[in-house]
């Protein structure tokens, strides 16, 4: 499955029996001499972060690699998304698995909890050096760190931002929203000429209302864990945040059938003028087929107190103790990290780039959405680790797990109250996660 259908750009979904399940069995493994490399090579192992153009470019970028003396060279696999975490979790355990990867989200921090991860600390400091930490946009670095070092370094954001189409706004006669009290009143004026004013969609594969539901407690300052990381479902500014989005599904605003929308069933409400508003990925205009400039970028919204936040996961690439050479592996990621620009120059990734060189390309800066989101959305993007900002292993059990989807699709049907939702959310969640 590839990113023009469902966005995978951050997958730390695990479904979470099954991540349980290998916890164990590798906690028992240390990292053995074995080579995570073929041949004397370091072995890379990627995702299709794309279409098969992306991995046809990724690895051209991993066979033109020409190291120094005394490193080695990389081969370069394809690893599918389907039962990805088993497959990492078996090769792994029989030390057949890579010297370096992309992969989910929070995999690093899980791997790192069993011991598997080598912290990146070395290449942070080769790009110090190089000059391509300077080059870093804010923040992207710091979830990183953890009390031990760098767990992984971030290569690309699957940033979550409002979009809007100009042409049902104009229709409607109302303004863009500023706030929640004009986002409710743009969607009561959508309505009305037959347009959704908050897209939306929780259907198979779709994660999407999963993270309107996150964002939007964000967005009032709150977030699901509390600053030292503990769960903090109950805080008043999460009950004010599903409140609203009740009012919203209770007015029509919200789509019913959102509960059954895939990502192209969104992707269709947009190119078939249903959504005026609404949380996507970068690159909407170009996935949905409409590049008229009617579907824009909007301002980021104020909650009720004057907060304004969006939700981002930070894509890394880890290292892992089981490689031929630790010395070899950094050498390939910094290189690595240096040709990300050759990917964004031939548009195949629907992500934003870490590097500010990057997003300064004319592949990328041209698209005046790219550079609205740049300016106005990453500055104020927190991941799923809000109201703290150090990611973590129990992420994963948080990103696409059952406790999530049941709570986003329990607020979407609107047969709740936001306290009841969120209880059972958090009694859901606790049962999953490590204390």
């Amino acid at each position: 499955m590839t990113a023009s259908r469902t966005t995978f750009s951050r997958r730390g979904f695990l479904g979470l029996a099954a991540a349980a399940a290998a916890v164990p069995a590798l906690a028992a493994c240390g990292g053995g001499s074995a080579s995570g490399g073929g041949n004397g090579e370091i072995k890379f192992w990627d995702m299709p972060w794309g279409t098969p153009a992306y991995n046809d470019a990724a690895k051209k970028l991993v066979e033109g690699y020409q190291p120094a003396s005394g490193n080695l060279k990389a081969n370069y696999q394809i690893i599918q998304w389907n039962n990805f975490y088993q497959t990492f979790s078996s090769a792994i355990a029989s030390k057949t698995g890579p010297a370096v990867s992309t992969g989910g989200g929070f995999q690093a921090f899980q791997f790192d909890q069993q011991g598997q991860i080598a912290h990146a600390d070395g290449v942070i400091d080769a790009m110090k050096k190089n000059g391509m930490y300077d080059d870093l946009l804010p923040g992207v670095l710091d979830p990183f760190k953890s009390a031990n070092g760098y767990v992984a370094v971030p290569w690309q954001l699957d940033m979550r931002v409002f979009w809007y189409r100009k042409s049902l706004f104009d229709q409607a006669g109302v303004a863009l929203p500023k706030d929640w009290a004009t986002l409710l009143e743009a969607g009561k004026a959508l309505k009305k000429i037959g347009a959704f004013g908050f897209m939306t969609g929780a259907g198979a594969g779709n994660n999407y209302g999963n993270h309107s539901m996150i964002m939007m407690m964000v967005n009032n300052g709150g977030g699901v864990w509390s600053k030292d990381g503990q769960l903090d479902l109950m805080n008043d500014r999460n009950v004010e945040a599903i409140e609203f989005l009740l009012e919203l599904r209770s007015n029509g605003i919200i789509d019913p059938a959102c509960l059954g929308y895939t990502t192209d069933n969104m992707s269709a409400q947009w190119k078939d003028k249903k959504a005026g508003f609404g949380l996507f990925q970068v690159g909407v205009p170009q996935r949905v087929g409409d590049t008229s400039g009617d579907i824009m970028v909007a301002d980021p919204i104020a909650g009720p107190h004057g907060d304004k936040a969006t939700i981002v996961f930070p894509n890394n690439i880890m290292m892992y103790k089981n490689t031929p050479s630790q010395a070899s592996s950094e050498a390939f990621l910094v290189n690595y990290l240096g040709q990300l620009k050759e990917l964004w120059k031939q548009k195949l990734m629907n992500s934003l780039p870490v590097f500010k060189s990057i997003t300064e390309i004319p592949e990328f800066a041209n698209d005046p959405n790219n550079v609205k989101i740049v300016k106005d959305w990453q500055p104020i993007a927190k991941t799923f680790a809000a109201q703290g900002s150090a990611l973590n292993a129990n992420l994963a059990a948080l990103d696409g797990g059952q406790a999530l989807n049941q709570f986003t699709q329990t607020v979407l049907t609107g047969q709740t109250d936001a306290k009841s939702a969120l209880q059972t959310f958090q009694t859901s969640l606790q049962s999953v996660i490590k204390s």
